[in-house]
């Protein structure tokens, strides 16, 4: 995927001034990490909502703050439901140079034969994947598919996904992540259609700006 630059400025308005900011198009947000001092920034709400709307929480992006681009991963979005608009991002800084472990989610393709002929309800006991790679090697989504379940009974575990080159995987490979099943035979929730699986955080330690409400 095309590199994604963000453009932001810093900003000294914290607390309840902040919803100013956001009246006049601003999105706040806050760029953390390991080897960065916390910067709270503010950027474009319309054209950074937009991009990010596009991304998952493995792209990899740039922030150019001023001038000085910072690689960084989303690590929280915080959302208004009734407006469907962005509050505050979380951004987390990363080092192009060192590994990184964190979350990718699963995203299912594929039609499986044990719905289509049998009647199965595919149930999910996976919806990410942990990981450790170079920042720049971190899949945006690793692809399952549902076409390997054919009869009740079949199920796909991490081991069945192909190794991706410079990525590790560290769930435990016998560990499941879907399997085909009748509706009475456990109580969980169904699989979410192809594209429809749940965005994970990252799993990374950080200093997280205060509310801002």
């Amino acid at each position: 995927m095309e590199r994604v630059t963000l453009k932001a400025t810093k900003r000294d308005v914290i607390g309840k001034q902040v919803k100013a900011l956001r009246r006049a198009g601003q999105l706040p947000a806050v760029i953390y990490g390991r080897h960065v001092e916390p910067i709270s920034i503010m950027m474009d709400a319309h054209t950074s909502s937009r991009a990010l709307a596009k991304l998952t929480s493995s792209s990899l992006i740039m922030i150019d703050v001023d001038g000085t681009e910072y690689p960084v991963l989303v690590r929280e979005k915080q959302r208004n439901y009734i407006k469907n608009s962005l509050l505050h991002v979380d951004f987390l800084a990363v080092n192009l140079n060192e590994n990184i472990r964190t979350e990718v989610r699963v995203e299912f393709t594929g039609l499986s034969l044990a719905v289509k002929d049998f009647n199965a309800v595919l149930v999910n006991h996976l919806t990410s994947f942990e990981v450790e790679c170079l920042p720049t090697d971190l899949p945006e989504r690793i692809i399952v598919d549902l076409g390997a379940l054919k009869v009740v009974g079949d199920a796909i575990h991490v081991r069945d996904i192909p190794t991706m080159e410079n990525v590790r995987f560290l769930d435990d490979p016998d560990e499941m992540i879907v399997v085909a099943t009748y509706a009475k035979d456990e109580e969980a929730a169904p699989v979410a259609g192809a594209g429809e699986a749940v965005e994970p955080e990252v799993v990374e330690k950080g200093k997280k700006e205060e509310e801002e409400e």
